[in-house]
């Protein structure tokens, strides 16, 4: 293992073009890979945005009514 912490001009001309490298998507293979096979999202994300509504809807009916505490 090399564990040098500088590298030579060339070592490092090198190692930016190998990084540079696209991956190869023709021979990938997403099925091997954990992320992959991972469970659909529940139906939590459809959820959410319904009751931030209802919550809206109560608020600004409990503000046009007056009710909420600002007497009179």
């Amino acid at each position: 293992m090399d564990t040098r912490e500088s590298k030579t001009r060339e070592e490092e001309k090198q190692h930016l073009l190998d990084e540079r490298v696209p991956e190869d998507f023709d021979a990938s293979q997403p099925h091997l890979q954990p992320e992959a096979k991972q469970k659909p999202p529940n139906r939590l994300h459809q959820v959410i945005p319904l009751v931030v509504v209802a919550v809206g809807i109560i608020v600004a009916g409990l503000l046009i009514l007056g009710i909420g505490g600002s007497g009179g």
